[in-house]
C-alpha cells in the first residue's frame, strides 16, 4: 500500500496534501483500509448465517458439522431478512446521529466498536441469546457505519465539481468488494469447517483490525468529518431524549411482561420488526410526498421517483435471497465438489464481489459507448432491465431445483449462473439508483434521500420476512411454486416499468 503513496502537488488545503493515493487524497487510503475490514468482517458473518442457523435442524446437509442453532429454512430465511433489513433501516438514524450529535468522524468510529463487540458476542457460546444479541449489534454498528463513512470519502474533495470525486468513490467501492470476496473465503472456512464461534471471532478480529486503520489514520481525514453539520439544540436533545426514553420504557415494560408470563417467542421479536420495516418507508415516502412546501416540479419528481423505489424493492426482494433461499439450496442440494476440489458453501457469497470487480469496468465502458453513439438507455430502461435479469435467476433457479430430487446433489456451476445473472441486474440498477436518487430528490430533502433509498432494501427484505415466517405467510421460498412466482412477478414488475417509461420520465422533468 505504501509503493501507492507518491508526492503531488495537491491543492492547498487538501488533507494529506503532500501525498496522494492514487492520485487522491491520502485519507481515501485510510477510509479504503476501514471500509474493506468492515466489509470484511460484515460479509464473513453473513457467509456463516444461514449455514449456522440450519446447522443441526431438519433442513440441515447431512453429515455437515453440527452445533449450529438447528433451525428450520422458513424461520432461518425470516431472520436472515428481518436483520438485513434493520441494517439498512438503521442507516437512516445512523445519518442522523452523525449530522446532529457526534459528527461523521465520531460516529464511525462508536460504530466501528459497536460492530466488533457484536461479532466477539456472536463468537460466544450459548445458543440464542448471545447470538440474537450480537447480532442486533451488528446490525445497529453497520447501520450508523453506512452513510457516515461514504460522506468522508466526499469530503476529501472540493465538491461535487472536483474531477478525481467519481474516482475516489470507485476505489473506494473496490475496497468494499474486495472485503466481500476474502470473507467467506476466510472467514466462511473457519467457521464451517473448524468452529462457528472462531469464524465469527476472525470478522470481530477483521473489524479490529478496521477500527485500528482508522484511528490511526484520522490525521489524514478532512477537519470537516469531525465536525457537527446541524448540532442539536439544547431543547431538541432534551425533547429526542425524553421521547427515546419513554420508548425504551414502553418495550422493556412491554417485553418484560411477555416474558415473565411465559409466552416470549422468536416472533414477538421478529414480527414487528417487519412490520416496521414496511411502515417507515412508506411513512417516509408519504411525508415528502405530502409535504406543501415541495414546488410542482419537486412533486412531480417524487411521483415518479416512488416508481423506481417500488421497482428497487422488488428486486431487492429477490436479490437478498441470494444469501439465504439461494445460499441454502447450494449447502443442502449443490455439492461441495468441483473439478476434483472441495470447498464449504460459504464460498458462494464470494462470488457476487469477484463478478461486481469484473463486470463494473466493462459496464460503465458499455454506457459511455452507447452514449457516445446516441443510444444509451435511459434510468427508466435500466431499472426495467434489471427486474429482467433478476426474474431470470429464478427462472434458472427453477432447472436445478427440479434437478435435486432426493439424495441427488447438482453442479455448483448452476449456482455460479445464478450470482452471475443477478450481478448483471444488480449493476443494471445499483449505480443506477443511487445516481437517481441524488437527482430527483427535493432540495429540502436532498441530505436524507440517501438513506430514503436504503430503505427500499429495507421494504424489499421486510416482505420476505414476512412471507418466509411460518407465522405469518408461511411461504415455502424454497419451492418452485414460489421461486417460480417470484420471478412472474419480476419479470412483469419490469414489464410495467418499460411500458410506462414515457410517463415516468415525463414525471422526472429535467433529470435523465
Amino acid at each position: 500500500m505504501a509503493s501507492s503513496l507518491t508526492k503531488d502537488s495537491a491543492r492547498p488545503g487538501t488533507p494529506g496534501s503532500e501525498k496522494t493515493f492514487f492520485g487522491h487524497p491520502r485519507g481515501l487510503a485510510t477510509l479504503f483500509m476501514t471500509e474493506m475490514w468492515e466489509r470484511f468482517s460484515f460479509y464473513g458473518m453473513r457467509a456463516l448465517l444461514v449455514v449456522y442457523l440450519l446447522s443441526g435442524g431438519p433442513d440441515a446437509k447431512k453429515g455437515s458439522m453440527g452445533g449450529g442453532l438447528g433451525m428450520d429454512l422458513a424461520t432461518t430465511t425470516a431472520i436472515y431478512s428481518v436483520y438485513l433489513s434493520m441494517v439498512y433501516l438503521l442507516a437512516m438514524p445512523g445519518g442522523w446521529l452523525g449530522d446532529r450529535v457526534w459528527g461523521p468522524r465520531k460516529t464511525v468510529a462508536i460504530a466501528a466498536v459497536t460492530i466488533m463487540a457484536g461479532h466477539l458476542v456472536l463468537a460466544l457460546p450459548g445458543g440464542q441469546a448471545p447470538f440474537f444479541a450480537g447480532l442486533a449489534l451488528v446490525a445497529l454498528g453497520s447501520g450508523l457505519l453506512k452513510a457516515n463513512i461514504s460522506t468522508m470519502v466526499g469530503q476529501l474533495y472540493d465538491g461535487p465539481d472536483d474531477p478525481r470525486r467519481d474516482g475516489g468513490f470507485t476505489i473506494f467501492y473496490m475496497g468494499i468488494n474486495m472485503g466481500a470476496f476474502f470473507a467467506p473465503l476466510i472467514i466462511g472456512t473457519v467457521g464451517q469447517q473448524v468452529s462457528w464461534h472462531l469464524g465469527f471471532g476472525l470478522a470481530a478480529l477483521g473489524m479490529g483490525i478496521g477500527l485500528i486503520a482508522f484511528l490511526l489514520g484520522t490525521r489524514n481525514l478532512s477537519p470537516q468529518s469531525n465536525v457537527v453539520p446541524k448540532p442539536l439544540a439544547a431543547e431538541e436533545r432534551t425533547a429526542w431524549l425524553r421521547k427515546g426514553l419513554l420508548w425504551l420504557i414502553v418495550a422493556t415494560v412491554f417485553y418484560g411482561v411477555v416474558g415473565f408470563t411465559g409466552h416470549f417467542t422468536l416472533n414477538w421479536a421478529m414480527i414487528p420488526l417487519t412490520v416496521i420495516g414496511l411502515v417507515i418507508p412508506a411513512g417516509v415516502l408519504i411525508r415528502i410526498k405530502r409535504d406543501k412546501e415541495l414546488s410542482d416540479v419537486e412533486q412531480s419528481k417524487m411521483t415518479g421517483y416512488i416508481w423506481f423505489f417500488v421497482a428497487a424493492a422488488v428486486f431487492w426482494m429477490i436479490y437478498d435471497q441470494g444469501g439465504s433461499t439461494v445460499q441454502a439450496f447450494g449447502e443442502t442440494k449443490a455439492s461441495g465438489s468441483l473439478l476434483g476440489f472441495d470447498f464449504p458453501s460459504s464460498w458462494y457469497q464470494s462470488l457476487n464481489p469477484v463478478f461486481i470487480m469484473a463486470l463494473a469496468p466493462v459496464f460503465a465502458w458499455i454506457w459511455l459507448w452507447l452514449n457516445r453513439k446516441g443510444k444509451e438507455p435511459s434510468t427508466v430502461a435500466k431499472f426495467a432491465a434489471a427486474l429482467f435479469f433478476i426474474g431470470v435467476s429464478f427462472f434458472f433457479f427453477l432447472l436445478p431445483l427440479g434437478m435435486a430430487d432426493g439424495e441427488k446433489l447438482v453442479s455448483p456451476m448452476w449456482l455460479v449462473g445464478i450470482y452471475l445473472i443477478q450481478t448483471v441486474g444488480e449493476l443494471c440498477l445499483s449505480p443506477v439508483g443511487l445516481s437517481v436518487t441524488t437527482k430527483m430528490a427535493p432540495a429540502k430533502y436532498a441530505s436524507q434521500m440517501m438513506g430514503v433509498w436504503f430503505l427500499a432494501v429495507t421494504a424489499g427484505d421486510s416482505v420476505t420476512g414476512l412471507l418466509s415466517n411460518p407465522a405469518v405467510g408461511g411461504v415455502d421460498l424454497s419451492g418452485t411454486g414460489a421461486v417460480a412466482v417470484e420471478a412472474v412477478l419480476a419479470a412483469l414488475a419490469g414489464i410495467a416499468v418499460y411500458m410506462y417509461r414515457r410517463k415516468v420520465k415525463a414525471l422526472m422533468g429535467d433529470v435523465h
